[in-house]
């Protein structure tokens, strides 16, 4: 068994019949009384944000979690369609499940977790930062570029994204997934 003194960011545990993945953790100490651990804790099957407080080594259940890497096919009635780069075996998962789905592209790599108790898809994790070519974006005004002002531009996912004035179609630029914000040009 495992207790408090094992929590560690993006780890996966079973809450109330739910599964939570550790996003954030910490300890509080006293002089008085015992000390404590907090965690916020992100819903892997719902779309919760908790936070959790345990007496220091009060016991937890970790599920084992086993990352696999798959490639984005398409999307269907089904939901997302991916395939295992090594087997060739195809899952599909809904799409509450994916992190991002507006930045998913055919091709793209993705890291889809199993819970190693059922064999079943948790959810899909996109990397961190991607690159997109801007497929619409309108031209930027000439000399306003004194002040940080971004504009809307649409890529090839059919996503829009805020980006700097400077930035055109045909453009291949750098976002980051889990905010959706944009990082730089890519020459």
């Amino acid at each position: 068994m495992a207790n408090t003194a094992d929590i560690s960011r993006g780890l996966i545990i079973k809450l109330d019949g739910s599964l939570y993945t550790v996003v954030e953790y910490g300890e509080n100490k006293t002089a008085r009384a015992a000390a404590k651990v907090w965690a916020k804790l992100k819903g892997v099957d719902n779309n919760r944000t908790i936070e959790k407080t345990w007496n220091s080594g009060e016991t937890i259940y970790p599920v084992r979690v086993e990352r696999k890497n798959y490639q984005f096919l398409y999307k269907d009635d089904t939901g997302f369609n991916f395939m295992d780069n090594e087997t060739f075996e195809q899952v599909a998962v809904n799409e509450n499940m994916v992190d991002a789905p507006q930045f998913l592209k055919e091709g793209q790599e993705v890291s889809v977790l199993f819970n190693t108790e059922t064999e079943l898809p948790m959810s899909v994790e996109l990397p961190d930062k991607v690159v997109f070519q801007v497929t619409y974006s309108e031209p930027g005004v000439r000399g306003d570029t004194a002040t940080r002002t971004l504009k809307a531009a649409t890529i090839e996912t059919g996503a829009t994204v805020m980006v700097p004035l400077f930035v055109n179609e045909g453009d291949m630029i750098r976002i980051n997934t889990s905010t959706g914000e944009y990082i730089e040009r890519v020459k």
